[in-house]
């Protein structure tokens, strides 16, 4: 095994890692030897399309991670990472005669499912598969939190926050479809690009008008005059602070406006429209973790969710992370690869999963050749390529001792 030369290289390796380690985090939270079925629409779990056995885009139909193993071996699946509220399809009646090894006796359909274009294959505002041979663009494509598709990054309509600020993703149409959400992203996006809403031009242009309406009360008083009593005094005083903006800005004004309708209005969501801000309404909006907890759950909000279909938001344990977290810590979530780093130090770990990462390319790097050949994978053509791999380790390591 090649040695690691620099820090560039040790980084190299731990984004490989953190990447393998998320996407099998994707796989830990499923189950891979029992269908799903009987634990009816769960609540989160890692999705697949099968093409062979439901290629029509009109009839779309999911399968969980045990029956893409023990039903589809073999088949031309399509991964789509995870769903929310999802009961396994295979071997119902979108399947025909096919009928699930694991799992035979489901109803005809599972009419709760929510599917989209992601089912056959295809993804993002431009409808088209990944990866796509024909674009060469080679961008990342990322997940919308709401309707779980996925998108380019240059198709989201936004300039895209640095990698290690995107949390959350909702996109626009999502968004639109949720417009209460605007008002939170003035707030806490990332970044919270905003305009000033009406609210605070109104407060402004009253402000302006009272001022020149006190001036017109009293067209014999100069600023400048005496005045008779230490009453009328405090009066001038006070019509001074309400008119002169040295003495108060509009901005405190209108927070002092948001202030005094805090007192009175128990709604998070209009806390935050009457401080005057609203994200500019284009584009996805990126959310950073935790975001969630700050929405408003009284009643009146709780009902505009469930209106628009995002009642899930009010929910932390919704989030991929908190499905990876629970996956890691079942007993299926225990990956050999990453029990057996454990008790290594971290010299070790990180020879390991370089060496792991190094076999996956070459293995996919196989695979995609037999394909654009046409050959058949056959157990001879499997035993070559493992001996090439072998002879290459054996020139490389004899290399190091010389």
């Amino acid at each position: 095994m090649a040695a690691i030369k620099d820090d560039a290289d040790v980084d190299d390796i731990l984004a490989d890692e953190e990447e393998l380690v998320k996407a099998l985090c994707v796989l830990a939270g499923s189950d891979p030897e029992n269908c799903s079925y009987s634990r009816g629409y769960v609540k989160r779990q890692a999705v697949f399309a099968c093409n062979t056995c439901t290629p029509s885009a009109a009839e779309h139909a999911g399968i969980c991670l045990a029956c893409t193993n023990k039903c589809h071996d073999g088949h031309d699946i399509f991964e789509l990472y995870t769903k929310r509220n999802f009961r396994c399809d295979c071997g119902n009646g979108k399947f025909g005669e096919f009928k699930c090894q694991l799992f035979p006796a489901k109803d005809e359909e599972n009419v709760r499912n929510h599917y989209n274009h992601n089912f056959s294959g295809c993804y993002c505002t431009c409808d088209r598969p990944y990866p796509d041979t024909d674009d060469q663009a080679n961008d990342e494509m990322i997940q919308c939190v709401v309707c779980e598709d996925w998108f380019h990054s240059r198709h989201l309509g936004c300039a895209v926050a640095e990698p290690e600020e995107l949390q959350e993703m909702v996109c626009e149409a999502c968004m639109n479809k949720a417009p209460f959400l605007w008002s939170y992203a003035a707030h806490f996006a990332v970044p919270p690009v905003i305009s000033v809403s009406h609210l605070a031009e109104e407060v402004e242009v009253n402000v302006e008008e009272g001022a020149e309406k006190e001036e017109d009360s009293e067209p014999g008083q100069s600023r400048d005059e005496e005045p008779s009593t230490s009453t009328d005094h405090a009066k001038q005083e006070e019509a001074t602070n309400r008119s002169s903006p040295c003495k108060r800005t509009h901005e405190e004004m209108a927070g002092s406006l948001a202030k005094a309708t805090t007192r009175t209005v128990a709604c998070r969501l209009k806390e935050l429209e009457v401080k005057g801000l609203e994200k500019l309404r284009q584009g996805a909006v990126f959310w950073p973790y935790g975001w969630r907890s700050e929405l408003c759950t009284c009643t009146s909000c709780k009902k505009a969710y469930v209106a628009a279909e995002v009642q899930f938001l009010m929910d932390l344990s919704d989030t991929i992370l908190a499905y990876e977290n629970k996956g890691l810590a079942e007993p299926f979530g225990q990956h050999p690869l990453m029990m057996l780093t454990n008790s290594m130090d971290r010299v070790q770990q990180l020879e390991v999963i370089y060496g792991f990462n190094e076999l996956t390319t070459s293995i996919n790097a196989f695979l995609d050749q037999c394909v654009a050949e046409g050959k058949t994978v056959t157990a001879e053509a499997v035993h070559q390529f493992f001996e090439e791999l072998r002879a290459r380790k054996r020139r490389r390591t004899n290399a190091g001792y010389q």
